[in-house]
């Protein structure tokens, strides 16, 4: 069966945007090397320590070292270095997280409107528009499946195919509002070890 979904993958599916989510932190101008950038420049690798776990503290800490070291050496190298570094704390955060690492991202890239909602919340302290954003798209994909559902559910009995399609409809829309449901219950996030857990979900 299904593990656990994001929450943040769900409702994504109403906006054609499933994988930009997941791609958020590997990006140029996303946050893991902006952190990165700030620690090189400031000479303090603590700036971006709190995007990696504790275990891969040394790990960064040596990359930031060796970077340190011959950055100052000319533009190029300085170049070299920090594409390093940059390459290593994303590597490293990812594998923290538990999704692959695929290289570096340009920036530039749309998100998704999700992604773009969260940032600006955290911004300007308000999260009335992604709550009202997110709520819009789980209402659509709920009533989306529902509405297959009931499409579906009055086949013949002795139309097989028919009841396999009612079938796959049932199982979409349970699935649906399970991942939901998960996803908002504390500890559900996409970041927690429950959601990471194949063996905690319901059997369908």
């Amino acid at each position: 069966m299904l593990r656990r979904p994001v929450i943040v993958a769900l409702l994504l599916s109403g906006f054609h945007g499933t994988q930009r989510a997941a791609a958020h932190c590997d990006g140029m101008d996303g946050p893991v090397v902006k952190a990165a950038r700030g620690a090189l420049e400031a000479g303090d690798v603590r700036i971006v320590l709190a995007w990696v776990q504790k275990d891969d503290e040394a790990a960064v800490r040596e990359a930031f070292t060796q970077s340190q070291a011959v950055r100052g050496l000319n533009s190029q190298a300085r170049e070299l270095a920090d594409r390093y570094f940059y390459e290593t704390v994303v590597r490293i955060h990812r594998a923290g997280e538990g999704e692959p690492y695929t290289g570096l991202k340009p920036a530039g890239r749309d998100p998704g409107p999700a992604v773009v909602s969260a940032d600006e919340a955290i911004e300007s302290g308000s999260v009335d528009g992604l709550v009202k954003l997110l709520s819009e798209a789980a209402a659509k994909g709920m009533r989306e499946r529902f509405q297959q559902v009931r499409a579906r559910k009055g086949f013949a009995r002795d139309d097989t195919d028919a009841g396999r399609d009612y079938v796959k409809a049932y199982v979409e829309f349970i699935h649906y509002a399970e991942g939901l449901h998960n996803a908002i219950q504390p500890g559900g996030g996409p970041h927690s070890e429950r959601s990471h857990d194949p063996g905690k979900h319901a059997a369908h």
